[in-house]
């Protein structure tokens, strides 16, 4: 008579992984930024970024101006520069046609590194919130995240806040970057025909 085989005890149920805090993120990110912003203060960086520094720089160092542009776009963008700055410097220092080129470009590139940068360092903790109000919006992110990033980048245009929240959410890089590129089109654009208008009345 054989002897009945022992059941295998069951096997302890594996220690559930530990919950993301998203708010310990986002006081990082917060961190982060607030110092990025004291330190152009304390430098004066914020100040030399005007409209008539940019556009000497550019003016000065040729075909070379145009990548330092780019840099300072993306920087002043971190620093809280108003990206009008930079599209009145692109204007002034080639023109129309090819400053408003260049002016659409390096927003691009800005708020491209903006969104990466926030992206790194605070990750998606929008994602996670359960408001029922930020749900709602955020499913509409979901669902259409082109035509929403475009109708908000063309209502704020260059606003660095607006970098942070989409950064924080679901929204994917290609269709962050799609939205951006359709929503500043029109602003850029229309700057670039009026610009001395706009150049009068920004001061």
């Amino acid at each position: 008579m054989t002897e009945p085989v022992p059941r295998a005890e069951a096997e302890p149920p594996a220690p559930s992984p530990k919950k993301k805090k998203p708010w310990v993120r986002l006081v990082v990110l917060a961190l982060v930024l607030v110092a990025l912003f004291g330190v152009g203060r304390a430098t004066g960086l914020t100040e030399h970024l005007s409209r008539a520094e940019i556009r000497g720089l550019m003016e000065r160092l040729g075909v070379a101006g145009f990548f330092v542009f780019l840099a300072l776009f993306a920087l002043g963008e971190l620093v809280h520069v108003p990206g009008i700055v930079f599209v009145l410097a692109a204007l002034l220092a080639y023109g129309r046609l090819w400053g408003g080129v260049a002016a659409y470009v390096g927003a691009l590139v800005s708020v491209s590194i903006a969104f990466v940068f926030v992206r790194r360092v605070g990750g998606q903790s929008l994602a996670t919130v359960e408001h029922p109000r930020i749900r709602k919006v955020l499913a509409r992110l979901d669902a259409h995240p082109v035509a929403t990033v475009a109708v908000l980048r063309l209502f704020l245009f260059l606003t660095p806040a607006l970098n942070y929240v989409l950064a924080m959410t679901n929204v994917k890089y290609r269709h962050y970057l799609a939205g951006s590129a359709l929503g500043l089109a029109v602003p850029i654009g229309v700057v670039a025909v009026a610009f001395e208008w706009v150049l009068a009345h920004v001061g």
